[in-house]
């Protein structure tokens, strides 16, 4: 009988010195545009000792890691746009704009119409027409504006001087200055208005001097007749 007790106590005293140890650990790592997320954790350990007086220590660590970098995704470069030839008035624009998340960029050619009427203008000269070259360069409105300023109105329907003159005054809504052409008029009209208005009441103003020194001279005859009767 005393062997097996001496051989139960022995595996009791084994059992009590034996520390269990579970460790579970994991990792995830996510990479998207512009953000890299790591999560580690998850990791569990326990330790448990019993003595032989049937007493227990029981110990548990729980560890979790959590990584969140953002980082902001290469700029967008709006693409080069060159020039054409020099018979060809283009102008490359480019643009972009980047946020982000996201990037967008592009770009065209677009007509310089200032710079294809200076050259249809310059080449219609050197072919001798040179009314042909002023009536393109008053398509511009500062041109008109000027020229009507000077004295020397745009070609219109082949008449010129004077007459282009009279033919822009009955169709005064086909000029490219028109809207600035009609702002000017009124206010040309609303000065004249004012200048009519203020010469109005200096001449009410010198009427009742006016009567007032008649009436004085008035006043004064009949002072005289009454202090010497006829």
């Amino acid at each position: 009988m005393k062997n097996p007790i001496t051989l139960i106590i022995l595996l009791l005293l084994l059992s009590g010195c034996m520390a269990a140890t579970v460790a579970m650990a994991g990792s995830t790592q996510t990479n998207t545009s512009g953000s890299n997320t790591a999560i580690e954790g998850g990791y569990t350990s326990t330790a448990s000792t019993t003595y032989q007086s049937g007493s227990s220590s029981n110990t548990t660590t729980n560890s979790t890691s959590n990584s969140n970098v953002k980082s902001a995704p290469p700029s967008a470069g709006a693409p080069s746009y060159n020039s054409m030839t020099q018979d060809v008035c283009a102008v490359g624009v480019s643009l972009g704009v980047q946020t982000f998340g996201i990037g967008i960029s592009g770009g065209k050619h677009v007509i310089d119409k200032n710079c294809e009427r200076l050259k249809l203008a310059r080449i219609l000269n050197d072919f001798g027409m040179k009314v042909a070259a002023v009536a393109i360069l008053c398509q511009d409105e500062r041109v008109f504006e000027s020229m009507i300023q000077a004295g020397t109105p745009c070609p219109i329907d082949g008449k010129i001087g004077k007459d282009a003159k009279a033919l822009w005054s009955k169709y005064d809504h086909e000029r490219p200055d028109y809207n600035t052409y009609v702002k000017r008029m009124e206010d040309r009209k609303k000065a004249d208005e004012e200048a009519q208005a203020q010469i109005t009441a200096e001449l009410d103003a010198m009427d009742k001097v006016q009567a007032i020194e008649d009436k004085k001279l008035e006043n004064a005859k009949k002072m005289k007749e009454w202090k010497h009767p006829r």
